[in-house]
């Protein structure tokens, strides 16, 4: 199995990354091989891999770009394909439609949605739809100036996309058909004021969403209507321990594959928290928060066999390996830890050539 991993990489950003690091993964203690750090690259700060495993896309954050690289599952190396205008500043995130004729990209900064079809051989075409996000902003003087989408991916059944907006206290809904995105029958659903929505992740049963909300650090249950793309809140809970008295923020939120825990990542208290999930409610109950024995952990990522889960520390240039517990969900960490500047995003390629 091989991870790939975005990184920050400018001064502007106090960052310490080279690239595109491409790991190989050893299944049974955790541990990270280097095999090909792809240089030359500006804050591939999102990444996300072809259904197929053939294709890597990765938008480079605080510019406008988005670049496609082919994959070789034999080595995991990467060989670049092309690169294309997102046609909004500061890419965020991006996800790939069911199809895979279509990577659809969050531009933080000009609050914008952008469609780009994906050419036969992998390689991305030019903006075909932009979307922009509106509505009022949220309280923070400093964060909440203006919308700020940060999330975009597809719900289970792949027709909706979600997009949790940090400057407007909003997640949104859009239906996605024939390659355009259009607005659902319910098309957001607000959150606290000054909550700050950031990330989703969604219940494999698709009945149950999470979000994080970066600014207050909390996480917000939804019940999800497959049919509509509608989300109705149900709970909110703190993702710091009581302990916690400086300042803090929320940043990633992964379910485990089993549906049965739900982590999230703390910036400042630098923990992860983990909860476990209801299964007749979805409601979740805190259960521990556990030291990334590192600094801002902007990022966590489980492997797809459910055994390990990493936290990439963006400030202190560390991976590290945690083992999860199938039965309470909690995180010990393994030893092992891969020194890597400005980790920020962790994907995983586990198809066997």
């Amino acid at each position: 199995m091989f991870a790939y991993v975005g990184s920050r990489t400018t001064r502007e950003r106090n960052a310490r990354g080279d690239g595109i690091s491409v790991f190989q993964v050893d299944t049974r203690t955790g541990a990270l091989t280097l095999v090909e750090l792809v240089k030359d690259l500006v804050n591939p700060s999102f990444l996300a891999l072809s259904h197929n495993g053939e294709r890597l896309y990765a938008v480079h954050g605080d510019l406008s770009d988005i670049s496609a690289f082919k994959v070789d599952k034999t080595s995991g190396k990467l060989t670049f394909l092309n690169r294309q205008s997102t046609g909004g500043k500061n890419p965020v995130h991006l996800a790939i439609d069911p199809t895979g004729r279509y990577v659809i990209v969050a531009n933080h900064i000009s609050a914008s949605l952008a469609v780009l079809p994906v050419a036969a051989d992998g390689s991305l075409e030019p903006v075909a739809q932009l979307v922009h996000l509106e509505g009022p902003v949220g309280p923070h003087r400093v964060e909440q100036q203006q919308a700020k989408p940060h999330f975009n991916p597809f719900d289970p059944s792949g027709r909706f996309v979600i997009v949790p907006d940090k400057g407007l206290d909003r997640t949104f809904s859009f239906r996605f058909e024939n390659g355009q995105l259009a607005p659902a029958d319910s098309p957001f659903v607000v959150s606290r004021e000054g909550a700050g929505p950031r990330h989703i992740a969604f219940h494999p049963d698709g009945r149950h969403a999470w979000v994080v909300n970066e600014l207050d650090s909390t996480v917000a249950t939804y019940r999800y209507d497959a049919a509509s793309g509608a989300l109705a809140p149900l709970q909110v809970l703190s993702t710091l321990p009581d302990t916690c008295t400086g300042n803090s923020r929320a940043a990633e939120i992964e379910v485990d594959r089993g549906g049965r825990f739900v982590y999230a990542s703390n910036r400042g208290d630098d923990s992860i928290a983990v909860f476990s999930i209801d299964p007749a409610t979805g409601h979740l109950r805190f259960v521990s928060a556990e030291p990334t024995l590192g600094k801002t952990p902007r990022f966590i990522a489980s492997t797809p066999d459910g055994r390990f889960m990493y936290a990439l520390n963006e400030d202190s240039d560390t991976i590290v390996a945690f083992s999860i517990d199938a039965q309470s969900g909690r995180l010990s960490p393994t030893g092992f830890v891969a020194s890597s500047g400005s980790p920020v995003c962790m994907v995983f390629l586990p198809f066997q050539p």
